[in-house]
């Protein structure tokens, strides 16, 4: 590892065998907490390659605890996380809201590092255990219409840095990481990312594995719709932006998408959106992602359409009905 930080620390980069080497090193727990912190830090103070991304990933997924649902045409809804912004969990609401329209969602998460409530704070909130046997994984999937996937069972590596990220608090490569690793690597996979220049990095792997993709970024910063300024899209072959008017929404305000201090507040909002009792501007962030992940899943539905399955989802007490179910199923 010095030789690899003194390499680093010379503006030098990783080639992806290099990179994909680390990672299995980090998965091992062959480095100390402080080495761990610093080769964390440099991809903080520069942008990372796409070798060094693809070598990690390839590390993660080689020793990663493989379990087979490929069967099913599901998708994975996540956001890279780290936008500062500390959002209520927008992309697992979003899942159930797919859910209670009849779609299949393998969500991939994991506690949050740089926010209050990440998935698995949120879902823990609810009481869920998390699981990584296969058969309970399977009945989830086919009978709620979503499987969580707690990252740390299914990752050592992921496992192994847990405690130092959140003791550093911020963003890092992980954050990056975390969409690429799901260990069903579902065939389809909507993604926020927190800029521009991440979804460029994110779409060049994407079109190299051959996923079916939607990745989301709104302007202003988020790692999700959160229609509070326009946001971009961009899919296999497709790139547009969008207004919130374009899909019959008021701009809304950041304030609103705020997730509390505590997963048990996330939770409270999270319940009430499900429940079409929250506020429209967090009713509508979710229809949003809801929307345009559908589209991903089904190429013969426009937004709009989508849009409507979404809504259809909440005001029918479906999206709400499937929750219920993960929870007696996971609980």
């Amino acid at each position: 590892m010095k030789e690899t930080l003194n390499k680093l620390f010379e503006h030098e980069s990783l080639s992806r065998e290099q990179a994909k080497i680390i990672l299995t090193n980090i998965a091992n727990g062959l480095y100390n907490d402080s080495q761990l912190a610093a080769f964390m830090t440099v991809f903080l103070m520069r942008a990372i390659t796409t070798d060094e991304l693809a070598g990690f990933r390839d590390a993660i997924l080689e020793k990663r605890v493989n379990i087979d649902l490929k069967a099913y045409n599901a998708i994975d809804i996540v956001g890279t996380g780290g936008d500062g912004k500390n959002t209520f969990n927008i992309s697992t609401a979003t899942c159930f809201v797919l859910a209670g329209a009849g779609y299949r969602v393998v969500k991939h998460g994991n506690y949050g590092s740089s926010s209050v409530s990440g998935a698995s704070n949120v879902l823990e909130e609810h009481g869920v255990k998390f699981s990584a046997e296969s058969g309970r994984l399977r009945r989830s999937l086919e009978e709620s219409g979503v499987a969580y996937l707690h990252a740390p069972l299914f990752s050592p590596a992921l496992k192994s840095v847990a405690h130092v990220r959140k003791a550093l608090g911020v963003r890092t490569f992980f954050n990056m990481l975390g969409p690429l690793v799901n260990p069903v690597q579902p065939s389809c996979q909507m993604l926020g990312v927190y800029n521009l220049k991440l979804a460029r990095l994110y779409k060049y792997i994407y079109q190299e594995s051959g996923t079916r993709y939607a990745i989301v970024h709104s302007l202003d910063g988020y790692d999700e719709i959160s229609l509070t300024a326009p946001f971009k899209v961009l899919s296999n072959g497709f790139e547009a932006v969008y207004k919130p008017a374009d899909l019959g929404f008021e701009t809304a305000k950041q304030s609103d998408l705020y997730g509390g201090e505590t997963p048990k507040d996330a939770a409270k909002i999270f319940d009430a959106v499900l429940e079409g009792t929250a506020k429209p501007a967090q009713i509508n962030a979710v229809l949003a992602n809801a929307a345009f992940a559908i589209c991903t899943l089904d190429k013969s539905l426009n937004v709009k359409a989508a849009l409507g399955k979404a809504k259809e989802s909440v005001t029918s007490g479906a999206a709400a009905a499937a929750f219920k179910k993960f929870l007696n199923l996971n609980s």
